[in-house]
């Protein structure tokens, strides 16, 4: 892939605890991301028959990557766990990022969540799906510039893996 080029990823992610977190990443600058819609939307969208899981079924469509942005409730999110399921069975990057130590401007760091791979486990092995999908777990002191540092790695090398 040309450098150059940001590759198209989509963003998982609790927006009620992390919305403040994930767009940290956002305004990184270092892929191009989804864009979260506003509480307000979303609240239409709850209320639409069908309008989530068409919302994500569209923004996921031309993504070649899921990251899943792990903060203190993430794993336990219904739609979470539709936006792995989904990424996994089309193929597409997976991986995970937990971000309870960056710092949100109202309520500072928070509690590590759980993984939120561990939810899934493959059938045919009884392994779990975080046995396969990483979860990367920035330094604490410095988990900005860490992720800063490897986000594009971690999607080009989650994108590798789907494709072996």
């Amino acid at each position: 892939m040309n450098m150059t080029t940001k590759r198209q990823v989509f963003y998982s992610f609790c927006f009620d605890d992390d919305v403040m977190r994930v767009q940290q990443i956002r305004h990184m600058g270092l892929v191009d991301g989804d864009e979260p819609v506003s509480p307000n939307e979303w609240e239409r969208l709850e209320r639409a028959s069908g309008g989530v899981k068409k919302w994500i079924d569209d923004n996921m469509a031309y993504r070649s990557c899921v990251i899943v942005l792990a903060g203190r409730r993430t794993a336990g999110r219904t739609w979470v766990k539709y936006e792995i399921e989904k990424a996994w069975n089309e193929g597409k990057g997976l991986f995970g990022i937990y971000i309870h130590n960056l710092k949100c401007p109202r309520t500072g760091t928070s509690g590590a969540g759980t993984n939120p791979f561990d939810d899934f486990t493959f059938k045919n092995s009884g392994s779990k799906l975080s046995s396969i999908v990483p979860c990367y777990n920035p330094t604490p002191t410095s988990a900005y510039a860490d992720i800063k540092a490897n986000l594009a790695g971690w999607v080009e090398a989650a994108i590798a893996s789907r494709k072996a």
